[in-house]
């Protein structure tokens, strides 16, 4: 009795054994796409008995991770059922064990797992206090390279600058134009902030301006030492940050560092942004270092410079008395203000080693006027001019701030806008100017000098070649030409590519139209440039007026002869302001006037 329990418990397992091995032989070979009655053939198992098994273990809602899991778990089980393995059934066995596990993780990230399920070698990427990636960085063998390379190249009225710093706190420079100041002063200060960790903050008229000492920062260590500098305001890895302000900023009082301030007799209301400017470097470790080229003795900067703000506010006997006369201060001097300053004309740069140009060349191409503002740094006395400075100054604006609809490194700077172009040709060896504007949208709006750009040298057809380029890159509805003497070689050409161009002929009654219809848009403020286009203003405050020979009528001028043509860049902007009617309404499209 007890043989035969025992032979019937042994059959039985053996027969649920068969069962289970050829449930899954079957479910295995349906999921491969063999049908019910197929199976039932090959296996000798009843169509019934398999419709039933697929039916109630659902096989159809099989996921296809389920489906080749069945598979390879079977082709596993089948290998290591072998006695006798070769080396192909281990390496199978190994393959099939990496495909059985990854193929787990699929279904988990499926099931709502999370990317440590396909990946576990991230799953400990994060653990641990995470180390801030370092700004900026800069070896301790490229800062010696930075440090090193400072002062070569540099001309010795800029050593100077350097020797004074090192002395005083308030530097007061009045300096020609273009050399090298905003240059100088952007390696000064990166260097300084290198050795000290001092914060540098850079002011000027407008940002575009302020973030020229970017460019020659970033310039410098990329060529100095293959250091990238990033970020608008740059924070170095001994924690100093060089700051770029423009002085409508704001937040520029929340700063505190060795100050810069660029172009100070071009800056609106500079002495209210003054008392602001120097708060931001009270400290004693801090200096304050303020340069530009001179506008009139009316500009708020003047009084700073020439020791009057000192003296305004203290008694008599407080009182001190500055000389800042260029032989008194070309050398640079400690002033009984405390201010060093320094008047370093062209002359004095060049025989301070400056050879970057033929100052017979500015005195050509620049009125008397233009020059000894520009390059010799007398003030300018602007009562004689039409277009009077502090008028002007109401014209300026931060266009890097403002002008979010202009972005002049962009392929197409205006998009499809429209513009006008104006160009004042170049006579005999003087210069030429160019002047991009962009027409108000609505009427009584605003004219805006997008860009401007002078040439030398260039006969007529390269002249208007140069015209040509820009339609390229700006939707110009109007091109408006001086046609006098040599210009109408230059107003022929451009005709050639543009067809409607408007050539203009220089007579008494044109010319005082121009200059009333723009000093109508300076006054009421309609015409908007950029702070920092310095020649801009120099030249419209070189228009004067003036009678005619026969005293009958009045006219306006700005040193223009056969030999000479300046105040260029005013002429060209004032032949697009043709365009307008005195009225203020704009025009359909076709020129306003046409002179032949």
């Amino acid at each position: 009795m007890d043989m035969m329990s025992e032979f019937v418990k042994n059959e039985a397992e053996q027969t649920a054994c068969i069962t289970i091995n050829t449930k899954r032989e079957a479910q295995l070979k349906y999921w491969s796409g063999y049908s019910i009655t197929e199976i039932s053939k090959l296996l000798n198992i009843p169509v019934s008995t398999i419709a039933s098994w697929k039916k109630r273990e659902k096989w159809d809602e099989a996921s296809i991770f389920e489906r080749v899991s069945g598979s390879l778990e079977t082709r596993y089980t089948l290998l290591i059922q072998k006695e006798v393995k070769t080396g192909s059934d281990l390496k199978e066995l190994d393959f099939l064990m990496r495909q059985m596990k990854d193929a787990a993780r699929i279904q988990k990230y499926s099931n709502g797992g999370n990317e440590t399920d396909l990946n576990p070698k991230i799953k400990n990427r994060n653990k641990g206090e995470r180390k801030p990636a370092e700004k900026n960085p800069i070896s301790a063998e490229q800062e010696e390279a930075l440090i090193n390379g400072f002062m070569q190249g540099m001309f010795q009225y800029q050593r100077n600058w350097y020797q004074a710093g090192e002395k005083y706190r308030i530097r007061n420079i009045l300096k020609s134009r273009q050399i090298g100041a905003t240059y100088y002063f952007a390696h000064e200060a990166f260097i300084d902030a290198l050795k000290t960790g001092r914060n540098q903050i850079f002011l000027s008229a407008s940002k575009k301006q302020a973030l020229m000492f970017r460019s020659y920062i970033t310039q410098y260590a990329r060529k100095t030492a293959d250091v990238e500098l990033k970020g608008e305001t740059i924070l170095l890895p001994n924690g100093a940050e060089l700051i770029f302000l423009g002085t409508n900023s704001a937040t520029a009082q929340s700063y505190h560092g060795n100050l810069y301030f660029d172009e100070i007799f071009w800056v609106p209301k500079f002495d209210e942004m003054r008392k602001v400017a120097s708060a931001m470097a009270s400290q004693k470790q801090y200096r304050q270092t303020y340069f530009s080229t001179p506008t009139t003795i009316a500009h708020p900067a003047y009084a700073f410079w020439s020791g009057k703000a000192f003296n305004s506010e203290r008694p008599e006997s407080e009182k001190v008395e500055i000389d800042i006369s260029h032989k008194n201060l070309r050398a640079g001097k400690l002033c009984a203000d405390r201010q060093w300053r320094q008047i370093v004309n062209i002359y004095d740069a060049e025989l301070g080693g400056c050879n970057l140009f033929n100052i017979e060349d500015l005195k050509f191409e620049n009125s008397t006027a233009e020059f000894e503002q520009l390059f010799m740094c007398q003030f300018a006395d602007d009562q004689t001019s039409v277009f009077k400075f502090d008028e002007l100054q109401r014209c300026w604006v931060d266009s890097y701030e403002e002008w979010k609809d202009f972005k002049p490194f962009y392929q197409r700077p205006f998009g499809n806008r429209e513009v006008w172009i104006g160009y004042d040709p170049a006579f005999t060896g003087d210069r030429a100017a160019l002047a991009i504007v962009a027409p108000p949208k609505v009427e009584g709006g605003d004219f805006r000098i997008l860009h401007y750009e002078t040439f030398h040298g260039l006969d007529y057809e390269k002249q208007a070649d140069k015209i040509r380029h820009y339609t390229q890159f700006y939707n110009v509805t109007k091109i408006t030409v001086d046609r006098t003497g040599m210009g109408d070689g230059v107003f022929q050409n451009v005709k050639k590519f543009f067809p409607r161009a408007v050539g203009l002929t220089y007579n008494v009654d044109l010319k005082n139209e121009m200059v009333l219809k723009t000093l109508n848009l300076v006054q009421k403020g309609r015409l908007k440039y950029d702070t920092g286009s310095n020649e801009i203003t120099t030249s419209f405050m070189t228009i004067k007026k003036q009678a005619t020979r026969s005293g009958r009528q009045i006219t306006y001028v700005s040193d223009r002869s056969a030999e000479a043509s300046h105040g260029d860049i005013a002429w060209a902007v004032m032949s697009c302001i043709t365009n307008e009617p005195y009225s203020g309404a704009r025009s359909s499209g076709r020129a306003i006037i046409q002179f032949d």
